[in-house]
C-alpha cells in the first residue's frame, strides 16, 4: 500500500529535483545536516541514509516500491533516523560512503543504502538497490530494516565494533607511494612518463571492441577522456603503426555511438550509457557532463580528420543542450529522466504506425528502412531510431536517389517527428545548475567556436560565466548549486577545476582577458583552499568544508574526469599561458604526487594522462597582437584552430594583456595590423603578419 497524500516531510523545504521528489513520502526523511544528527544521538537510533540523485531509474524503482510504502516507512521510522542525499549536491558525502559500500561489497551504484552508527556515522551495513520483499538470494528491505532495528536494540557493542573495524579497514588503506616506483622512475620523468603512456594505449587496445567501438563489455559507457587521450597518442606518434590504431579506436567508437540509440536521432544528445554492445538500447537519461565531454571529442576529432560526421554531430550535441538545457538566465540544468509517466523510454519509441501516420506512406517507409523501425520492435515492443545496420547504399539503390536527397528528406521527416514528439510528456528535467557540470559545458562550448566558427556557442559560455560569476561566487568562495533563487554548497575542487578548464578554453577562443583573469584568480584560491601541504594533490573539499569521516582525494577518471586530473592539466596550460613558474612547478608536484597510483593501472585515469602528455611536449606559445576586431586575427585564429594542435596555447595582446603578464610588453602592439608570434622550447620565430604566414611556420 503506497501513500502519496501523506503531509509533507521535511523534505519539501529543500531545493534539490532528487529531495523534493521524495517529499511527500511517508518516510519521515531528513536532509543531512544537524537536525538529524542531533535526533539520531538524542533517541539513540541508527541513521539509514539514501543517496541518489532525481535521474536515476533504480532510485525511482525503489521510491516506488518501498519510500512510498506504509509498511516499510513504518519500519524506517520506527527504528531509524532517515536521511536523504542528493549525490549531485554533496559528491563529498557521496564519495566517502560509495568506499565503504564497495569495501564491504566489492560494488557499488545508485541507489546507495547505508545503515550508520548514530554518533559517528560511521556505516555497519551497505548496499544500493534493495527490493520490498526478499527475492532471488537479494535481501527485501522490509527484512533488513527489521533484523538490523531489532540487532541494535539488543546488541549495539557488536555492531560499533563492526562499524570500527570497517571504519580502520577502509581509513587505513593507503595508496600506492613513491617508493613502490624503481630509482629511475623516480628520477627520470621522461622514461616513467612515457611508459605508462604506452601500458594505458596497451590496455586500451585490448579492452577495445573492434566491431562496435567502446571499452569493455556491456553495460558500455562514453568515457570520452579515453577517447581524448587516444589521439593525442596519435597525435604523438605521427604516421607509425600505434597512430593507426589509436585513431581507428577513436574513429570506429564515435561513429558507432552516434548510429546507435545512445544517440537521440530525433531530438539529439547522448543517453548516459548503453546496456548492451551495441550502442543500440541506452539506459535513457541525459546527463550534461557526457554531452560537454563527447562535443569536446567530437570536435577535437573534427580538428584531427576533418571529416564532417564528427563535426556534425558536435552541431547537434550544442543544438539539444542550447534548446532543452540552457535556463532563460544563463547556466545550464544536469540532466533529464529517463523515464516519462512511470516508463522508462516512454518518450523516445517509435513504431512502424505511429512513423506512417506521422510521416504518411511513402516518407514513412523511407524513415522505418533507414532507422531500423520495425513491427517487432528493439526495445519492448517498439522501435528506438538508430542507424547501426543502415545500409546507405541499398537505400540509394531502392529508392533511386543520391544519398545527399535521401537525408535531407529525412531530415524533414526527423523535424517533423520531433515537433510530434514534443507533445508527449516528457521526462523530468533536473533543472539544478551546478558549477562543475557547467564548467564542462563552458569548455565544451568554447571548443565549438574554436572549431566551427560559431560565435554562439561562446556567447552561451560567457552567460553561464556571468551567471556562475553573480549567482554562484561570493566572498572569494565558488559555491556548487543553484536552484529557483538559492546558492548552496560550498564549492568542490571539481567545481574550480572544471570552471577553470572552461574559463582557459573561453580565452582561447574569445580573447578576452577577463577570462583568463578569473582562471588565474580561482586557480590560486584552489591551491588555498584544496591542496594537501603534506602529501600534495587536492582534496575534494575545501579547508573550510563540514567535517566528514574521511576527507576524500579523487583521482580515478570515471564517468568524468576527476578534479586532481583536469587540475594537472590546467596547471600547465596556465604555466604556459602566463610564464608563471611557480604554476609549473605546481603543476609537476601534482603528476609527482600521484606517480606510484598512475602507474599501477594507467588507463584508469586517461584524463590525467593527458596532462602528462602535455608536460612531455615542447613549449609552444603563439600571441596575437593587435585588435580582436581585426579581420586579419580573425583569419589567424581559424587557421590556427582548423587543425589539432592539442599542446599549442594562444595569447591575445589587445592592449591590456601585458597589466596581467608583464613579460608580453615586449611584444609591440601595432593599431594598423596584427602581428603573430610564434615561440617553441623557449625561443620565438620571427613576427609574421598574415595567417599563410604564421601558418607556413606552424607546419
Amino acid at each position: 500500500m503506497t501513500n502519496l497524500n501523506k503531509v509533507p516531510n521535511r523534505l519539501l523545504q529543500e531545493k534539490s529535483p532528487y529531495l523534493l521528489q521524495h517529499a511527500h513520502n511517508p518516510v519521515d526523511w531528513y536532509p543531512w545536516g544537524e537536525e538529524a544528527f542531533a535526533k539520531a544521538k538524542a533517541e539513540n537510533k541508527p541513521i539509514f541514509l539514501s543517496i541518489g540523485y532525481s535521474t536515476c531509474h533504480w532510485c525511482h524503482v525503489m521510491e516506488r516500491e518501498s519510500f512510498e510504502d506504509e509498511e516499510v516507512a513504518q519500519l524506517i521510522n520506527r527504528y531509524f533516523v532517515p536521511i536523504k542525499v542528493d549525490r549531485e549536491e554533496r559528491p563529498d558525502v557521496d564519495h566517502i560512503y560509495m568506499e565503504f559500500c564497495q569495501a564491504l561489497t566489492g560494488s557499488g551504484g545508485w541507489p546507495l543504502t547505508l545503515f550508520l552508527t548514530p554518533d559517528e556515522r560511521k556505516p555497519f551495513y551497505a548496499g544500493t538497490y534493495f527490493p520490498k520483499e526478499s527475492r532471488y538470494g537479494r535481501p527485501g528491505i522490509l527484512d533488513l530494516l527489521s533484523q538490523l532495528g531489532e540487532l541494535w536494540a539488543k546488541d549495539q557493542p557488536k555492531i560499533r565494533g563492526s562499524a570500527d573495524s570497517i571504519y580502520k579497514a577502509v581509513t587505513s588503506r593507503e595508496e600506492p607511494s613513491v617508493s613502490s616506483l624503481t630509482p629511475a622512475q623516480q628520477d627520470d620523468f621522461i622514461p616513467w612518463a612515457k611508459e605508462i603512456l604506452d601500458t594505458a594505449f596497451q590496455t586500451l587496445q585490448k579492452s577495445f571492441d573492434r566491431q562496435y567501438g567502446g571499452f569493455g563489455r556491456a553495460p558500455k559507457f562514453p568515457t570520452p577522456h579515453h577517447l581524448t587521450f587516444l589521439l593525442r597518442y596519435a597525435h604523438d606518434h605521427g604516421d607509425g603503426l600505434e597512430a593507426q590504431q589509436a585513431s581507428l579506436m577513436v574513429r570506429t567508437t564515435l561513429e558507432r555511438m552516434g548510429q546507435g540509440g545512445i544517440f537521440d536521432h530525433v531530438g539529439f544528445g547522448f543517453a548516459r550509457y548503453s546496456t548492451d554492445r551495441r550502442w543500440l538500447v541506452p539506459h535513457f537519461e541525459k546527463m550534461l557532463y557526457d554531452n560537454a565531454l563527447l562535443a569536446i571529442a567530437y570536435l577535437e576529432t573534427y580538428q584531427a580528420e576533418h571529416d564532417p560526421y564528427d563535426g556534425q554531430k558536435a552541431r547537434e550535441i550544442f543544438a539539444y543542450v542550447l534548446r532543452d538545457m540552457t535556463a532563460p538566465e544563463g547556466g545550464f540544468y544536469s540532466a533529464e529522466d529517463a523515464d516519462s509517466e512511470g516508463v522508462e523510454g516512454k518518450f523516445y519509441v517509435w513504431t512502424p504506425q505511429e512513423i506512417h501516420e506521422i510521416l504518411g506512406n511513402e516518407e514513412g517507409r523511407l524513415y522505418c528502412q533507414a532507422y531500423g523501425i520495425t513491427p517487432e520492435g528493439n526495445f519492448e515492443g517498439k522501435s528506438i531510431p538508430n542507424l547501426l545496420d543502415t545500409d546507405w547504399e541499398a537505400l540509394e539503390s531502392d529508392w533511386q536517389q543520391s544519398l545527399s536527397a535521401l537525408k535531407e528528406r529525412l531530415e524533414k521527416s526527423r523535424e517533423k517527428l520531433f515537433a510530434v514528439r514534443k507533445e508527449r510528456i516528457p521526462p523530468h528535467k533536473d533543472d539544478k545548475i551546478l558549477t562543475s557540470w557547467n564548467g564542462l559545458m563552458i569548455a565544451a562550448l568554447a571548443k565549438g567556436t574554436q572549431v566551427l566558427g560559431e560565435p554562439a556557442y561562446a556567447e552561451a559560455a560567457e552567460q553561464a560565466v556571468y551567471f556562475i560569476r553573480k549567482n554562484l561566487y561570493a566572498n572569494q568562495r565558488l559555491l556548487a548549486r543553484y536552484r529557483d533563487g538559492d546558492s548552496a554548497h560550498l564549492g568542490y575542487l571539481d567545481d574550480y577545476a572544471f570552471l577553470i578548464w572552461g574559463l582557459i578554453e573561453l580565452y582561447q577562443a574569445s580573447g578576452q582577458k577577463e577570462h583568463l583573469e578569473f582562471a588565474l584568480q580561482l586557480q590560486r584560491e584552489q591551491d588555498e583552499l584544496f591542496w594537501d601541504g603534506a602529501k600534495s594533490g587536492y582534496f575534494l573539499t575545501g579547508r573550510d568544508a563540514e567535517e566528514l569521516l574521511i576527507r576524500p582525494k579523487e583521482i580515478y577518471d570515471g564517468a568524468t574526469p576527476s578534479g586532481n586530473s583536469i587540475s594537472a592539466l590546467n596547471l600547465i596550460r596556465l604555466a604556459r599561458l602566463t610564464g608563471d613558474g611557480m604554476l609549473e612547478e605546481r603543476a609537476y608536484e601534482q603528476i609527482n604526487a600521484f606517480k606510484a597510483t598512475l602507474a599501477a593501472y594507467p588507463s584508469g585515469y586517461s584524463a590525467f594522462l593527458q596532462a602528462i602528455q602535455f608536460a612531455l611536449q615542447e613549449s609552444r606559445e603563439i600571441i596575437l597582437a593587435g585588435s580582436l576586431q581585426h579581420p586579419e586575427l580573425e583569419n589567424m585564429k581559424t587557421m590556427i584552430f582548423k587543425e589539432f594542435r592539442p599542446y599549442t596555447t594562444l595569447l591575445y595582446e589587445e592592449g591590456t594583456l601585458s597589466e596581467l603578464i608583464p613579460w608580453l610588453k615586449d611584444y609591440p602592439l601595432d593599431s594598423e595590423k596584427v602581428t603573430a608570434y610564434l615561440c617553441q622550447n623557449y625561443a620565438c620565430h620571427k613576427p609574421v603578419y598574415q595567417a599563410e604566414e604564421l601558418l607556413a611556420l606552424l607546419i
